[in-house]
């Protein structure tokens, strides 16, 4: 029997109430399955470990992870630290350190979910965005000078190399022609004269490698409209890392919100280990409550499921996603629904065994 090891960091806020339905699924899902184990870590890291010892994770984290075969978080933030230190010194340098290069970020209206938007079917929505997830915007690179004086100036810089821009397209388009789909690459070319001008122009260079793919090329002001005035033309969407942060929560908004968001840091070569995660975040307003919705979890070990090479128990999760969201039955309130975290975690598991 094959085993799986993934080390689990429930994080912070209500990551551990999501962490523990997504634990419950897998468990489940390997138990039916009889093929395969999935033997968990946890690590308690996050933002209670900082305020105890003054680090995110400790100094020797990165190292023990790498023995993982993925890893499987929760959610990062509380009040008390300062989100550029939570972020950074945890998910980001995760992200940076096991070169997890692509970020797979889902956008599907799925039967049943809730959309914003009047007239809009399900095969309307329907997008996979391929963000740039080791370099561009937050690469971490600048400097602060003059710092407390009437002098005081910041440089942020933007980093983008061929080889990082090169290697996340082509993964894009590589998607793309096995889905039989068009790729859209989101810039900014107009304003941002050396970064987005360099990412368009090695778009087009790859444009021409890919000639069977059909492409097209929007800035990242006009994408916002139309992902809300016509999603359908949107299908593998691939950006840079701050423009495809911000429009995978638009696409969130569409396809029946935040709980519903999931995804995958990846590192495509399989040199490290990739990390899956639901991106709605902490949320400290609901910590503790018991109402925080678990199926962003659910499709993020539905990603890690499909990593791991189980593709088939991953489509049956977002089966029983699905399933659930047409009963009606059994949903968090933010979905309209009544249920607890942990019945809704029971109901997916449920809905596996009558498969």
């Amino acid at each position: 029997m094959k085993t799986h090891k993934v080390a689990l960091i429930p994080g912070d806020g209500i990551g551990p109430e999501v962490i523990a339905e997504g634990i419950k699924v897998l468990d489940a899902v390997a138990a039916y399955d009889g093929g395969f184990s999935l033997e968990f870590t946890e690590f308690p890291w996050g933002c209670e470990h900082y305020l105890r010892t003054g680090e995110m994770m400790p100094a020797d984290g990165i190292d023990t992870l790498s023995h993982f075969d993925a890893i499987f978080l929760g959610a990062v933030g509380y009040p008390g630290v300062p989100d550029h230190v939570s972020l950074r010194d945890l998910l980001l340098r995760i992200r940076h350190d096991f070169d997890e290069y692509v970020n797979v970020r889902p956008v599907r209206l799925l039967r049943g979910a809730p959309c914003p938007i009047k007239g809009v079917s399900q095969a309307d929505v329907d997008m996979t965005f391929i963000r740039e997830n080791s370099e561009g915007e937050y690469a971490g690179n600048g400097a602060w000078l003059y710092r407390g004086t009437s002098r005081e100036v910041v440089i942020q810089d933007g980093v983008f190399s061929r080889y990082g821009t090169e290697r996340v397209m082509r993964y894009a388009f590589e998607l793309a022609r096995s889905k039989h789909q068009s790729l859209t690459s989101i810039s900014k070319g107009n304003a941002l004269n050396y970064s987005m001008v360099f990412w368009d122009q090695i778009f087009d260079e790859l444009s021409q490698e890919y000639a069977d793919v059909e492409t097209h090329s929007y800035l990242v002001d006009a994408a916002s409209m139309l992902m809300v005035r016509d999603p359908a033309r949107f299908q593998v969407v691939v950006a840079s890392n701050l423009f495809g942060d911000i429009l995978t929560d638009l696409g969130a908004a569409i396809a029946g919100g935040m709980g519903l968001a999931a995804g995958a840091n990846l590192n495509p070569e399989r040199v490290f280990p990739s990390m899956f995660e639901p991106v709605h975040g902490s949320a400290p307003d609901i910590a503790g409550r018991g109402i925080a919705n678990p199926l962003a979890t659910v499709w993020s070990a539905s990603q890690l499921l499909d990593h791991l090479g189980h593709p088939q128990w991953g489509a049956r999760l977002i089966d029983a996603i699905e399933r659930l969201l047409v009963e009606a039955k059994t949903l968090t309130p933010d979905l309209g629904g009544t249920a607890s975290t942990q019945r809704v975690g029971d109901a997916v598991v449920r809905l596996l065994a009558n498969d």
